[in-house]
């Protein structure tokens, strides 16, 4: 690896984040003991079927169970079945999954144990409408909250009051059996009962403080669902519930774990890392200005920070959809839309920017590159990039520009990644 090739300079970071996020190692460090009774495994979100196959291979002893995984690509389980529903709008094969989850999980015992593999991305993959609501409720509420441009961590408060599984239902439901959660986090901060809306870990955020974030972000949500959300049958299980008491939860892999392993890669090729901050949150567009301007200060100033440096981010950003003017592409590649026009020019800085889950928004790539000279490829191709980016349709401009990322399905999810070499 030499700094002549700063893209399999930054492929080989991204790839040192994802290995350290690797679900059987993850796993294998927080098996529970053997239960006297049975060993049920249930789980959700886009890493599912990886980590229920690492759990089969490093349980000894029986187990049965259901995990449900995003549609596509999965890695195939000998124990446990293996459901899939849609990501990032929720469909009818998601309620079949959450029923399934639910009822393998009631009518058990005391000495039973219910091991939960969750991920990032089953908040979408388990939609699970309360009595009165619809699957088209529950759609048009994460459609709303995609759009809102609200942080994970709030669009999880209102996703759990208005389900039968999130915010800690599912673990209700297994009781009085012991349930242990090993959470692979995508969220920043790590709180693990924001991990997929929590299914099997409550959380203190109050039905009262849903309200006041759909109040906030002025969300247009179906009648029904205000009407639920008024009423106290959408109040969330109590963390203090007796039924939690003797439960475990275990972040196993997480963005901050990432970002030391790729920090650790790029020394050993012996450039100087900095990690900003594994909790960047904001508006995509924003946050890809500020590393561009933190980039362009290294470049004529050597300062915060002396190059050859590589400046390394994790969070999640989001996207805020004004009415119905969007194109193709996530969060990363918007960020890196705005960070390319911001060093449009400006010899020597290289960035990546990918979901470490391999996917980025509905495409089939996880981010993109960009370098001082993306913007005039999207030029030469006519493609005019601030009007790309005033339509939220990235994809587009770096697909012409030949600067898409496509690493294929990870197998984890610890959020977003980004790494900027500044030479």
């Amino acid at each position: 690896m030499t700094l002549i090739e700063p893209r399999s300079f930054l492929t080989a970071l991204f790839q040192a984040a994802v290995t350290a996020a690797d679900p059987e190692a993850a796993i294998r460090a927080h098996l529970p003991a053997r239960p006297r009774g049975r060993t049920i495994v249930v789980g959700a979100g886009k890493a599912a079927s990886q980590m229920a196959a690492a759990f089969e291979r490093l349980w000894d002893g029986p187990l049965e169970g259901v995990v449900v995984a995003r549609h596509g690509p999965i890695e195939a389980c000998k124990r446990i079945k293996v459901l899939q529903s849609a990501h990032p709008v929720p469909d009818e094969a998601g309620l079949v999954a959450s029923s399934a989850l639910i009822e393998r999980v009631e009518g058990l015992a005391e000495d039973d144990l219910v091991v939960a593999l969750i991920s990032g991305g089953g908040s979408a993959l388990l939609p699970a409408p309360p009595e009165g609501l619809t699957l088209e409720d529950e759609i048009a509420v994460h459609r709303a909250l995609l759009a809102s441009g609200a942080p994970i961590s709030a669009m999880n408060v209102v996703r759990k009051h208005i389900s039968r599984i999130k915010g800690g239902r599912l673990a209700l439901a297994a009781s009085p059996a012991r349930v242990v959660s090993l959470v692979v986090s995508d969220v920043p901060g790590d709180n693990p009962a924001f991990v997929a809306s929590g299914p099997t870990v409550p959380d203190r955020s109050s039905l009262e403080e849903a309200r006041a974030i759909v109040a906030r972000y002025a969300l247009t949500l179906p009648e029904r669902v205000m009407a639920h959300l008024a009423s106290d049958a959408a109040r969330a299980p109590s963390p203090d519930d007796r039924a939690f008491a003797g439960n475990e939860v275990h972040v196993i892999a997480s963005a901050a774990v990432s970002l030391e392993a790729a920090a650790a890669r790029a020394r050993e090729a012996g450039i100087e890392a900095v990690i900003l901050s594994d909790a960047i949150e904001g508006e995509a567009r924003d946050i890809g200005r500020m590393h561009a301007a933190l980039a362009r200060e290294v470049v004529a100033r050597n300062r915060p920070f002396t190059k050859p440096v590589v400046l390394l981010s994790g969070g999640e950003t989001t996207v805020t959809i004004s009415g119905d003017l969007y194109g193709k592409g996530g969060r990363n590649s918007e960020l890196l839309l705005s960070l390319a026009l911001d060093i449009d020019g400006v010899a020597g800085i290289d960035a990546l920017a990918a979901d470490t889950d391999g996917i980025d928004g509905s495409e089939d790539n996880a981010g993109a590159f960009v370098d001082g000279a993306s913007i005039a490829r999207m030029r030469a191709a006519g493609i005019d990039p601030r009007a790309h980016l005033a339509g939220h349709d990235a994809w587009s401009a770096f697909s012409v520009s030949g600067d898409l990322f496509v690493p294929g399905p990870t197998g984890t999810n610890v959020n977003d990644f980004r790494a900027i070499l500044v030479r």
